[in-house]
């Protein structure tokens, strides 16, 4: 067998808008001017609390914590006012050509909670399409390899069996501690010769180019 990890935000849902504002959220709600959406975005994919922090190096632990709440809170209310990051275009396609080929299983890594991880993948229905699901929840944050391993572990799947498909360079880096195949997307949060220097072994441009580039894997 074979396994193709994906990340969430950046890579399967357009989540930048929903992160800025609840993030920006979480500032007005401890009292801080709101950041820019560029350096906020820069952080997506670490934890929660490990992003807040590399925001606000010199703040203390009870700030931190505020801002955490804040996010929180308007993620939630989002949620309860049905809004809903879109797939990008091809995402679904490129997971229906992957669940075609018996040899090749699906999983998660997200620095989401489980319980956003859940809502997300359930709004869209796909929770069935991923047989494992590693989220922040029990692990540390990329770009410790904990996640990776563990889906391993799960699958049963050798490390050099497998790849991680992301955006970010907490992807690539994770990828690389982890003896993963790292394959960067062009369309997320990150600049793309980031993701080069962070060790992708590919970066495609769009969902038709990975989804033929995870196929030729497959095939290999």
């Amino acid at each position: 067998m074979k396994l193709v990890i994906f990340d969430i935000d950046g890579t399967l849902v357009d989540s930048q808008h929903e992160i800025t504002q609840a993030m920006n959220q979480g500032m007005s709600v401890a009292g801080l001017p709101e950041m820019e959406p560029a350096r906020i975005l820069s952080i997506v994919g670490l934890s929660l609390p490990v992003a807040v922090a590399q925001l606000l190096p010199g703040a203390g632990p009870d700030l931190h914590e505020r801002v955490v709440a804040g996010y929180r809170e308007s993620f939630i209310a989002s949620r309860a006012a049905g809004a809903l990051p879109p797939l990008y275009p091809g995402a679904l396609e490129c997971l229906d050509a992957l669940a075609s080929r018996d040899e090749v299983l699906l999983g998660i890594a997200t620095g989401k909670p489980a319980r956003g991880l859940a809502a997300i993948l359930d709004a869209h229905g796909l929770t069935r399409r991923f047989i494992t699901r590693q989220s922040a929840d029990g692990h540390p944050s990329k770009p410790h390899p904990a996640m990776l391993e563990s889906a391993l572990s799960e699958t049963g799947v050798p490390a050099a069996r497998a790849v991680m498909v992301g955006d970010s360079t907490f992807d690539m880096e994770m990828a690389r501690a982890a003896g993963v195949a790292g394959f960067g997307v062009g369309w997320g949060f990150c600049p793309v010769e980031e993701l080069h220097a962070a060790g992708a072994h590919l970066i495609a441009p769009d969902y038709p180019a990975l989804t033929r580039a995870l196929l030729e894997w497959a095939d290999e």
